[in-house]
Formats: structure tokens, C-alpha cells, sequence
């Protein structure tokens, strides 16, 4: 049996759908909420972090000034407002149909990592939603997820992809 079939390929599959719909749903709040998204007050007033015994209301996280510096620069707000709902629609979908796996397995890793060093929360240990949500997301892509029951197991028998290693790299 391989990864692809089976009671194997059936876990990775619920799990690359778990993570999928944390992604795309996320994204579509952000899309479909009654107001517009803006980073802004998180950007603003959500990154001072947390550590177990600070004082409340005390900056601990070394980065917020860089992360407030960012909410008060117009242009690269809007970047970020675009980003981040679109992003994570993009990385739901792609792992929800196991198209492009890894990529969107990375760029999921990538937006959680953010996510997690922007808000800087460790009262509570350092393991929260957004770390796990990063893992899992870098695990699916380790594993090639994709290629159980998903997209990616019918696009790597495509001969272009034989014929260029990089893109089943891309893709698994």
C-alpha cells in the first residue's frame, strides 16, 4: 500500500482538508465580512505580545515596531489587506483539491510563521493556533499531500512534469 491509497492516504486527505478549510475559511471572513479587511488594528494594537508574567498592556514582542510601522504606511497596508484574505483563500483551495500542495503548503507555513512572530503570543506556552496551523500546513508538504487523492497525483503523470523534476518538486 502507499501513501496515495488506503486507510494512509485517507488520513492525509482529512488532514489536508482540516487545514484547507482553516485556510479558506479565514480568508473568506476576511472577504465576506460586513466590513472591508484591514490589518490595520491588528498591525496597530495586536502586537505588543504576550509572555507569561509581563505586566499587562507591556510591549514584549521585540518586532512591533515594525509591525506598527507597516500599519502606518499606506501602500504597503493595501499590499498586506490583499495578501493576506487572498492568500489565504489561494492556500485553502490549492490544499483542499491537492493542487500545487507543497507551494501552497509553504506559503501557508509562511503566513502562520508571520502571523505568529507579528502577534508574539506566549502567555500560554508556544504552541497556539497559528503555530499548529503553520506546522501542519509544512508537514502536508513534507508528506506530499497532494498526491493522496488529490490533484497533484494526476498532474505528475503529465509528461511535462516527468520531464521537469522542479515542478513535481512545485507541486506534490
Amino acid at each position: 500500500m502507499t501513501a496515495n491509497t488506503g486507510t494512509k492516504g485517507i488520513a492525509i486527505l482529512a488532514l489536508r482538508l482540516v487545514a484547507g478549510w482553516a485556510f479558506l475559511f479565514a480568508g473568506l471572513q476576511k472577504l465576506l465580512g460586513a466590513e472591508p479587511f484591514s490589518a490595520f488594528g491588528f498591525l496597530s494594537f495586536g502586537t505588543a505580545g504576550t509572555a507569561e508574567g509581563a505586566v499587562e498592556g507591556a510591549i514584549v514582542n521585540p518586532t512591533n515596531a515594525f509591525w506598527v510601522s507597516l500599519a502606518n504606511n499606506g501602500p504597503v497596508l493595501d499590499v498586506i489587506n490583499f495578501i493576506v484574505p487572498f492568500g489565504q483563500v489561494a492556500i485553502g483551495v490549492a490544499l483542499i483539491l491537492g493542487l500545487a500542495t507543497r507551494f501552497a503548503a509553504v506559503m501557508g507555513f509562511l503566513m502562520m510563521a508571520g502571523f505568529s512572530i507579528a502577534a508574539w503570543d506566549f502567555a500560554h506556552g508556544i504552541v497556539n493556533h497559528t503555530v499548529l496551523l503553520g506546522v501542519v500546513a509544512l508537514f502536508l508538504g513534507v508528506i506530499r499531500a497532494g498526491e493522496a487523492y488529490g490533484i497533484d497525483a494526476i498532474v505528475d503523470e503529465q509528461p511535462i512534469v516527468k520531464k521537469t523534476p522542479a515542478l513535481r518538486y512545485v507541486l506534490g
